[in-house]
């Protein structure tokens, strides 16, 4: 591994641990008034959306569809929950695939500060809508990236290409994640959406792995802090989804090889095209924001 690659790792070390003090420090704070200790179903969603969020389907649509089949949270506080609540198992998949997959080091660490840097655009501003902004949201953003998985299923993406990216083509896909960093604090998911832009620019799509983990481990954490600090998401929830979360990134890890999920992303754009028509009729029907 290079050493520019360490280098990551060791800072994402130190980010993973901040990360679990802080939030640790608010999860007691928040356990004086009420009970955090999650129910069945709240694990049961964090064990489902990581396994296949491993897998690249992402976490973000179909924890919301499940949150939702069920009214588990205030529509309010999806945003908030889905990156609060995936940020440490996407910590233990950036440090897997960092070091098992080759990616150019210079356009790594690029797109991973071009999501960084949307994220810090996008969160406190996220962080602050009522309701029905975040239902036409995040339902308008669940019918664009229903098209985007709709789109890898249908496209016969290349088997080889690049571990790097160089010149215009370096630029727009630093670009490409500065917007996806952005669209991740109103809880679209970046895997996808990264997967189908690496493809496209030209590289190995196997590059998009530690391209989309190692950028979403970096952005959470700094995307959850205002959520945090403002109370915008469900504690009980996001700790499920982190508790159950962990073992479902190692248990899908191991299964990876040898699993066809093409059946399950088309079935998840199905549920995700649901979701994103029962958010924009909430917020139709919605006459006080």
């Amino acid at each position: 591994m290079s050493d520019a690659k360490s280098t990551l790792l060791l800072v994402l070390a130190a980010i993973a641990v901040g990360f679990v003090v802080f939030w640790g420090a608010a999860l007691r704070s928040s356990a004086r008034g009420t009970s955090i200790r999650p129910t069945p179903y709240e694990l049961f969603v964090g064990l489902v959306t990581d396994f296949f969020d491993t897998l690249g389907i992402g976490s973000f649509a179909t924890t919301t569809s499940l949150y939702r089949a069920r009214k588990t949270i205030d529509d309010r506080l999806l945003p908030g929950t889905l990156n609060v609540g995936h940020t440490i198992p996407t910590f233990v998949q950036a440090f897997i695939y960092t070091k098992s997959v080759e990616v150019e080091s210079r356009t790594l660490i690029a797109m991973i500060a071009a999501s960084v840097a949307g994220a810090l655009l996008g969160a406190p501003i996220v962080a602050r809508w009522p309701r029905r902004h975040v239902q036409l949201g995040m339902g308008c953003a669940l019918l664009v990236l229903t098209g985007v998985l709709v789109y890898r299923q249908l496209w016969t993406q290349p088997t080889t290409g690049t571990v790097g990216l160089s010149g215009g083509l370096f630029a727009i896909g630093v670009a490409g994640n500065f917007v996806l960093g952005a669209l991740m604090t109103i809880g679209v998911g970046l895997y996808a959406p990264c997967l189908v832009m690496v493809s496209m620019l030209g590289m190995n799509p196997g590059t998009g792995f530690p391209i989309m983990m190692s950028s979403c481990a970096f952005l959470m954490p700094v995307a959850s802090v205002p959520f945090v600090r403002q109370k915008s998401y469900a504690p009980r929830a996001a700790l499920g989804l982190t508790l159950a979360g962990v073992p479902a990134v190692l248990i899908a890890h191991w299964w990876f090889e040898s699993l066809d999920i093409n059946t399950v992303k088309w079935l998840v754009a199905v549920v995700v095209i649901y979701t994103a028509a029962t958010l924009l009729r909430a917020a139709a029907r919605a006459t006080v924001p």
